[in-house]
């Protein structure tokens, strides 16, 4: 009867902790996301600022050579 009542307690204990062990995962998981997202959102400013950049510099040096 004990070991009946031991396998099932820990059972529901060897659950719980697994399932704890997944939501950590998985709130580190999404963590990661986040940053990854941050990361690729500040890239694709700078790239748009710089594509800008360039623009306005070729469009001188267009202007300084005709005229």
């Amino acid at each position: 009867m004990f070991f009946k009542a031991a396998s099932i307690l820990g059972s529901l204990v060897v659950l719980i902790a697994l399932v704890i062990t997944l939501l950590k995962a998985v709130i580190g998981f999404v963590g990661f996301l986040a940053f990854a997202i941050k990361v690729l959102i500040i890239l694709a400013f700078l790239a748009v600022f710089l594509s800008i950049a360039v623009m306005i510099y070729r469009t001188w040096q267009d202007k300084k050579r005709a005229g």
